[in-house]
């Protein structure tokens, strides 16, 4: 199980982009001159509104199958208090952010899990380098594997079944591998995400608007509907070993319990999502394939999409990722498929996030069309969003754009204190100073009055 390198930041402008997994190591921005680094420390997590039928079938196809498709033959998760050690050269936000992580863990998910310096810890969370993350697996930002705790046990038992998930029938001990010269929120994300794997469930479903168990990396930490399944992953009702039918003689009553207003909720029953669109997804968004692939991969996923008559977030992520194809090649194409994306993803429950990624990009052709009023209320609707959601990149990129906006519609004195306030977000984003101020020379370089005066 991993953490995918899809970045949802590319090109805005003219500029080379600058993505959360392109951040230089950690020394880069410990000496950083810009504003101290902001981080959230309040979670708003939105409360589950959904079907206790659709919870049901969530909580089945996540945690009874593989991210291949492959089904599990028994339910497997840890048993008794879980305790959690950090290893390796550590960044300086990962204490924080995983004690924050932890306390959520116990008060909306009910696990007994805490902190401890022993070897002998249920998971030991590795701080590597991305190096020598992609030694292993080249696509993967971060990744967790079973009955081992370091990256010389996963080297020595990587081909055995010692650390096959379809070979375990309970959980002890898992290793997490996490980049320690990456982004803070890159960092962060990986906890997240890693973490809830390395617990509950080792599926990920596209069809799930609202979850970081979804490798379109929308969502960078654990929302309401995931600490639910969390919590009905950990109730007393289920243990090791039991089946997928015992687990579902089990579930329909935990939700119960658990969500009283779900009974009375209709289910939204979405499609499944078939295994091509998601290969031509990955293949549009990851690292390695030539433009030419990317633009042949988004138009299959556009058409699979089409021809399964979806009117969801999958429909809009698909029209997002044929804008971002189009986006160096034919700015006006680009424009038309990220206001289709809107639309579906206005159509959508619990897809306001996507909404906000939509609007970043809008804004920014706003902006170059020389439209300051237009990108300075796409940006209003959506940073609220974005700081609610604890998106730092998705945050910071929004201000940055306001303020362009604010300096091109006669508001300048307004546009610093915005421009300034994105600095702080922008470093727990991006993480180092040169990436930053990459950053905001991308975006200046959307403003009309910059390029008027070559102030690029």
């Amino acid at each position: 199980m991993r953490r995918l390198l899809v970045p949802l930041f590319l090109l805005l402008g003219a500029c080379l982009p600058v993505t959360q997994s392109e951040t230089a190591s950690r020394a880069a921005f410990e000496d950083s001159s810009l504003p101290p680094m902001k981080v959230f420390s309040v979670p708003r997590p939105q409360p589950v509104q959904a079907s206790n039928a659709d919870l049901v079938r969530d909580f089945m196809e996540l945690s009874m199958a593989l991210e291949s498709g492959r089904a599990l033959d028994s339910f497997t998760r840890f048993e008794g208090p879980i305790t959690v050690r950090l290893l390796g050269d550590v960044p300086a936000s990962v204490p924080s952010d995983l004690d924050q992580l932890l306390h959520r863990l116990r008060r909306e998910a009910g696990i007994d899990i805490g902190i401890t310096t022993s070897a002998t810890a249920s998971i030991t969370i590795n701080a590597v380098t991305r190096a020598q993350i992609r030694r292993f697996l080249p696509q993967a930002a971060c990744f967790v594997v079973p009955n081992v705790s370091t990256l010389s046990d996963y080297r020595r038992a990587r081909r055995s079944n010692r650390v096959n998930w379809s070979k375990i029938d309970s959980r002890t001990r898992l290793a997490i591998f996490l980049p320690n010269d990456a982004s803070p929120q890159e960092a962060r994300d990986c906890l997240h995400e890693e973490l809830a794997q390395a617990l509950g469930p080792l599926n990920d479903l596209y069809r799930l608007p609202n979850s970081v168990f979804n490798d379109d990396n929308v969502h960078a930490i654990l929302t309401g509907h995931d600490m639910l399944i969390l919590r009905a992953y950990y109730d007393p009702a289920l243990r090791n070993g039991l089946s997928r039918s015992e687990v579902m003689d089990h579930i329909p009553e935990i939700f119960a319990r658990l969500n009283p207003q779900g009974e009375s909720l209709p289910p939204r029953r979405p499609a499944r999502t078939p295994r091509p669109w998601i290969e031509a997804i990955q293949t549009a968004f990851g690292p390695g394939a030539s433009p030419g692939a990317r633009r042949a991969a988004a138009t299959d996923a556009l058409s699979i999409a089409s021809a399964m008559g979806w009117q969801d977030h999958r429909r809009g992520f698909t029209h997002y990722a044929m804008g971002r194809i189009y986006q160096g090649s034919d700015p006006a194409k680009a424009r038309s498929q990220f206001l289709l994306a809107d639309k579906y993803f206005s159509r959508t429950p619990q897809a306001e996030l996507h909404r906000a990624f939509v609007a970043s990009q809008l804004a920014a052709f706003a902006l170059t069309e020389n439209r300051p009023d237009e990108a300075i209320a796409l940006t209003g609707m959506s940073i609220d969003l974005a700081a609610r959601h604890e998106n730092a990149a998705l945050l910071a990129t929004l201000l940055m754009l306001r303020a362009e906006a604010l300096d091109l519609g006669g508001r300048a004195s307004a546009g610093t204190d915005v421009r300034l306030d994105s600095l702080g977000w922008a470093r727990y984003g991006f993480g180092s100073d040169w990436s930053v101020r990459a950053k905001l020379r991308e975006i200046g370089a959307l403003n009309p009055l910059n390029r008027a005066r070559g102030n690029l």
